[in-house]
């Protein structure tokens, strides 16, 4: 084990603590091991580990790298949070008495963050354990390769306490007032991103989070466009550039892209190979016969498609091989008590499809639990819809016009909490990305 930090040195009081019963926490940690490795702590069902975060001097960098992690490590969903005192810079007299205080206030983890000259040190430990877990450095929090760094770290310190890496070091691409956007998952700096056609909807990432693809409105139709982030080059699928074509998506591994066409006979889903911002030509996988085939969702294993069809008139949930084969309804229409169905999105993890249904005519967020197939309604107030699923299975990103306008907002299905992400008013059409390295994809 690395050595522990001099201001954490105190730390053995909380072993003596722990052996005389002084301030001991609710939760009680054990290691988790599989195959020697440890894999996260676990803690009493029901129950979150409490976390203190706490900042050792002052300074813009070390507030900045402070509040992003408090807000990362809360917005994780996965503590409860106890705000600690900033203490000064090596005093390991307050560091002893802060350490005292996490403890008698049940904290089980603590994340003490530090300047280091010009660059941040942020470190991680277990309480209970009196062991470190993590230690992560980086540049300035105000700068963008600070704060991808600063979310990096975050996700690092959420998959050494729990064993599930978090969320922070992703971003969700939108549509507003007909132009692509993007923004931080803690909500910060929603930027435009260049794109063909205007307006241009439906974006999708590819599973590298470097390209992404949509549908751009252009004079002779609605093509699919591919599209690298850091460059900004572009390429039409084939046979796309004329007519509607609609809802792309990647599949797993970025090989294949599944979108909607629209003719006068129906819409039917295709199929294109693509790689990089190369793309084959697109092979129909339904057959509409004067009905609607569209919204496709791939498995996270890459072997299926869930996707909606109006085949029985009223639009409903159906699933399909990736092949086109074996195509049977998920989710019927549930006459008399919800409407029509839309927006599927197959989580990262397998378990569930979300969708949008028609409730008392206002659109409401829906998970299907797709081994036995449950329906199960997550929202009531307001206009609830498009559904996408984060990296981590357990938060959705969603357009909600709860206050009035249409925002973006996450809804953590497993403590029900619910946050607002965007203010910027008509957002639309969310898609959340995959992890992205401490790089992170290009600015």
């Amino acid at each position: 084990m690395r050595a522990v930090p001099r201001y954490l040195a105190a730390a053995a009081w909380v072993s003596l603590a722990g052996a005389a019963g002084i301030g001991q926490a609710p939760l009680r940690a054990q290691d988790t091991i599989q195959g020697g490795v440890r894999i996260g702590i676990t803690y009493t069902p029901g129950r979150r580990p409490a976390l203190a975060v706490v900042r050792v001097g002052a300074g813009t960098a070390v507030d900045s790298a402070y509040a992003m992690l408090l807000r990362d490590l809360d917005q994780s969903d996965r503590f409860e949070l106890v705000r600690g005192p900033v203490v000064e810079r090596g005093d390991t007299t307050k560091a002893a008495v802060l350490i005292r205080v996490a403890a008698s206030r049940a904290a089980d983890l603590l994340v003490v963050v530090e300047a280091k000259g010009r660059r941040t040190e942020a470190v991680a430990y277990d309480v209970a354990r009196n062991a470190l877990l993590h230690r992560a450095e980086f540049a300035d929090a105000a700068a963008p390769t600070g704060r991808r760094g600063v979310h990096a770290a975050a996700d690092a310190i959420v998959a050494a306490a729990t064993g599930q890496p978090g969320i922070a070091a992703t971003r969700v691409l939108f549509v507003r007032a007909g132009r692509l956007m993007r923004v931080d998952a803690d909500g910060h700096s929603p930027t435009a991103t260049g794109s063909a056609g205007n307006p241009a909807l439906s974006p999708a990432w590819a599973p590298d989070g470097r390209r992404i693809a949509y549908t751009a409105f252009v004079p002779s139709g609605q093509p699919i466009v591919l599209q690298e982030l850091t460059s900004g080059r572009r390429a039409i699928v084939p046979t796309t550039e004329y007519g509607l074509n609609i809802t792309p998506v990647y599949s797993p591994d970025g090989r294949r892209l599944a979108f909607a066409r629209g003719t006068e006979a129906g819409t039917d889903i295709y199929l294109s190979e693509v790689n990089g911002l190369a793309a084959g030509v697109p092979q129909r996988l339904t057959v509409g016969r004067f009905a609607d085939n569209l919204s496709p969702a791939w498995s996270p294993d890459g072997s299926r498609l869930a996707f909606i069809s109006t085949r029985a008139r009223t639009p409903q949930l159906y699933v399909m091989a990736a092949d086109g084969s074996g195509q049977e309804v998920l989710a019927r229409f549930d006459y008399g008590a919800t409407g029509t169905t839309s927006a599927p999105a197959w989580s990262p993890d397998g378990q569930f499809i979300a969708f949008h249904r028609e409730v008392g005519g206002a659109p409401q967020l829906f998970v299907l639990d797709v081994a036995t197939r449950a329906v199960r309604q997550l929202t009531g107030s307001g206009r609830n819809e498009d559904p996408s699923w984060a990296p981590d299975s357990r938060h959705l990103v969603f357009v909600s016009s709860r206050t009035g306008t249409r925002e973006l907002w996450v809804l953590d299905l497993e403590t029900g909490r619910v946050r607002p992400l965007t203010s910027v008013g008509g957002a639309r059409l969310p898609a959340w990305s995959p992890r992205l390295s401490a790089g992170g994809s290009p600015e």
